[in-house]
């Protein structure tokens, strides 16, 4: 099974779903982990740039996926 064969197009709908959802998470998780150790102010802007990524992948690739 080929991934982004013509017919079946679950592949590209996989990549775009992780080019969404990975990089904020990733983001949240680093800022979770600094927050935990004492580094409150790095902490905070990892968290709040996961966040801003999240909504602006889901405003950019959710508009190109309708």
């Amino acid at each position: 099974m080929i991934f982004l064969e013509v017919g079946d197009l679950t592949g590209l709908v996989v990549i775009i779903l992780a080019i969404m959802f990975l990089p904020a998470i990733i983001l949240f998780i680093i800022g979770v982990v600094l927050l935990a150790n004492q580094k409150k102010k790095a902490g905070k802007i990892l968290m709040i740039l996961g966040v801003v990524y999240l909504l602006i992948s889901l405003g950019i690739c959710g508009s190109m996926m309708m």
